[in-house]
């Protein structure tokens, strides 16, 4: 990985590093540089194109009653309590470290510290806090910085619905694009970006490429033995 510190980055200043595939956490700027390996792949939603597939079309439906609230970071029990569930739930699905408290309360003030605009989005069921999601607001679109929700309630599908009230609001806005990161095929928690399609991944000349032909091109590279 090759890291940037940076104290202040403007939108538009953060909008250009994004597209050249680099990602943000805290005052931190990062990205894979690996010579023979090129598997992390930067990935980018068509916010105006985008159509919800039939099983997307549940979860907006299964979603109707969530409230969404928008705002600065800000640290709670509740938030702690709701971190420390989610990677509970994926150290047993997915063989994820556990995180106590003490670890969650400052791994929550690593995403509340930015040298640029970060957005808490809050989604609330009942009037229960069920889903975090740390969005960084750029010139062309939103940028998924980290998400995390409440694993009892897999039902109502939250990482999805995350994602579709992110592509929804950059619509409503007028932005083109929703970053999700890097999608990496045969990864379990990175696989799942395909979904929102149309989609656009970087290519290893660094131009963005719709997905599936993104997808034949990094293939035919892979050399045969």
């Amino acid at each position: 990985m090759e890291y940037e510190a940076v104290a202040e980055i403007s939108r538009k200043e953060l909008q250009e590093r994004i597209e050249q595939g680099w990602r943000r956490q805290g005052y931190l700027l990062f990205r894979p540089v690996c010579q023979t390996c090129h598997a992390c792949q930067p990935i980018r939603v068509l916010v105006q194109k985008f159509q919800p597939d039939r099983s997307q079309r549940r979860v907006i439906k299964a979603n109707q009653n969530v409230v969404l609230k928008i705002g600065r970071p800000n640290i709670s029990m509740d938030r702690i309590d709701l971190y420390v569930r989610h990677h509970a739930h994926h150290a047993e699905q997915k063989g994820w470290k556990k995180c106590n408290p003490l670890t969650a309360a400052n791994r929550i003030g690593i995403f509340m510290s930015a040298a640029t605009d970060i957005e808490e989005w809050a989604y609330y069921l009942d009037g229960k806090l069920v889903a975090i999601s740390y969005i960084d607001v750029l010139e062309q679109g939103f940028s998924g910085v980290y998400f995390y929700h409440h694993p009892d309630y897999r039902k109502h599908s939250l990482g999805t619905w995350c994602v579709l009230s992110l592509i929804q609001r950059a619509r409503d806005l007028g932005k083109p694009y929703v970053y999700l990161g890097y999608y990496v095929a045969g990864c379990r928690s990175m696989e799942y970006k395909a979904r929102f399609s149309p989609s656009e991944v970087m290519g290893v000349d660094g131009q963005w490429l719709p997905f599936n032909d993104s997808v034949a091109v990094e293939e035919s590279t892979i050399p045969l033995t």
